[in-house]
């Protein structure tokens, strides 16, 4: 699918300023919204949205349909009389607001959603309820195996659903009836907090649109071990009789690790996949492009082949390749839902196979500028090698910040940055300066996180790949978002021809 030339920022709703624990689906993410606006950006890209686990990482969440309960909006509840000011400043007042502390703010956070809970259950017949109900009915598909999945963890005290007593692990129905009656509060409990955050997500979608201002979202092609999707759906993945994986996800050594990553998620059984006509995936897929207008699919080369690494080795080096469902599973989603917009995340190793595969659907790639120097002038990165149909960024959430990035370059390196640039150790401003490469590209879409704008250095970094906590956490100031910085980014998007038309 081709885009139009465009370009935008790259900033997940966790990152938001505000005063409750981590940004959220509320005021400022609405603010961001028109500061896009002001500054001429018509993309607002975010991470995956899926209630985060252990890691507290979008990558690895409990469901891959479900919204993360940590961007419901509080002030949204205050608003609906579902909680007042003095509630919520009692339970979210002492979380720090430069940074997600998630260890103090899960509690917190759900200590709230209880008491909104509960003042929700005793005012029925509200269109509130009614809308309430709707959503259930329409989303019973995975809402109901989701709100049960979480209600059992909480009886089992949080812990994995391979560790659960057996008749529960393995969705015996006599132990599901009788569960599902013990735990009808709590099921009903998760199922509103779904609904409150589909709805919010919903009315900000709407929001940004109305103003020409297009979401892109984010889809891992894996999902978590500990997830309702591997519980519910045992028979599509590779684990044993009890459940646990016999052959995880990776990639081999690469740029970011010298043992590759081992991701640990179970992988896909693609035979019993296709039996089903994809129907999983088709699902998943469909409920992803009511989430978003544009998504990006992560690891897409995994599609064409994956990186087999045996559950038993603690870390990748010993995977291998295994092919994929190729194309036939993108004829059937094509099929399904019509054209795709689908971003495809093809970094890391690529292949002929991997590109005839993006090509044959025609879906942009991905260029990232963080690795587009040295002494190649041939090198893919390098923006007089890009055709249109691409996606450039300067870095993605798994690099550091361009900032932090150049700061750590050896001299040739950081020597080559500069000639490309025409540029002096005087006169670089590096984090706008591979800005303005990626907009005067070629490349249709040009994406830039938000640290990078904010010419911020690795202290704003998003993530770390292999690194055991400190992920994720990255919030900007409330004042950082100037008008002065939304003409200048205006003015250097109209100059390269990415502005949008204003909305009616």
């Amino acid at each position: 699918m081709q885009f139009q030339r465009a370009s935008g920022i790259l900033l997940h709703p966790s990152s938001l300023p505000g005063p409750w624990g981590i940004g959220d689906l509320g005021p400022m993410a609405y603010r961001f919204v028109d500061f896009l606006v002001a500054a001429g950006q018509s993309l607002w890209q975010v991470l995956p949205l899926g209630p985060t686990g252990y890691g507290d990482s979008p990558y690895q969440c409990f469901s891959a349909f479900a919204g993360n309960p940590l961007l419901i909006s509080i002030d949204d509840l205050i608003e609906h009389n579902l909680l007042t000011v003095d509630e919520a400043r009692a339970t979210l007042d002492h979380l720090p607001t430069e940074r997600v502390e998630f260890g103090s703010l899960i509690p917190a956070k759900q200590t709230l959603l209880r008491q909104s809970f509960e003042r929700f259950r005793s005012s029925r017949g509200t269109p509130l309820h009614q809308a309430y109900t709707r959503f259930c009915l329409e989303n019973a598909e995975w809402l109901a195996d989701y709100a049960l999945f979480m209600a059992i963890k909480e009886a089992q005290g949080g812990g994995s659903w391979h560790n659960w007593a057996p008749d529960l692990r393995d969705r015996k129905p006599e132990a599901l009836a009788r569960i599902r009656c013990d735990l009808a509060v709590k099921i009903d409990f998760h199922q509103y907090v779904q609904f409150l955050f589909f709805r919010q997500w919903q009315s900000l979608k709407e929001y940004a649109n109305r103003q020409g201002v297009i979401i892109i979202g984010d889809a891992p092609i894996f999902v978590a071990d500990d997830s309702v999707d591997v519980w519910a759906h045992r028979d599509l993945f590779y684990v044993d009789a009890q459940g646990m994986p016999t052959v995880v996800a990776g990639v081999p050594p690469d740029y970011f690790s010298t043992t590759g990553q081992r991701w640990g998620n179970p992988l896909y059984r693609w035979d019993k996949m296709a039996a089903t006509g994809y129907r999983w995936w088709v699902a998943r897929m469909r409920q992803a492009l009511t989430l978003y207008d544009v998504l990006r699919l992560d690891h897409f080369r995994g599609f064409e082949a994956y990186w087999e690494v045996p559950a038993s080795a603690p870390t990748a080096v010993e995977g291998r390749w295994v092919k994929g469902p190729g194309a036939d599973l993108f004829h059937v989603l094509h099929a399904e839902l019509g054209d795709l917009p689908i971003i495809a995340e093809d970094l890391g190793l690529i292949t002929p196979e991997v590109e005839e595969l993006r090509l044959a659907f025609e879906l942009p790639g991905m260029k990232v500028l963080h690795f587009a120097f040295g002494d190649n002038p041939n090198n893919p990165y390098l923006p007089h090698n890009y055709t249109t149909n691409y996606v450039v960024y300067t870095g993605t959430h798994d690099n550091d910040t361009t900032l932090g990035w150049f700061n750590t370059l050896d001299p040739a390196s950081r020597a080559a940055v500069l000639t490309y640039l025409g540029r002096d150790e005087q006169t670089v401003d590096i984090a706008w300066d591979l800005m303005r490469l990626g907009m005067m590209s070629v490349a249709n879409y040009v994406i830039t996180p938000l640290q990078d704008v904010l010419r911020l250095g690795s202290e704003a970094r998003m993530n770390m790949p292999g690194r055991l906590g400190g992920n994720w956490a990255w919030r900007f100031a409330a004042d950082a978002l100037q008008e002065e910085l939304a003409i200048q980014l205006r003015q250097l998007t109209y100059a390269y021809g990415r502005l949008q038309p204003a909305k009616s």
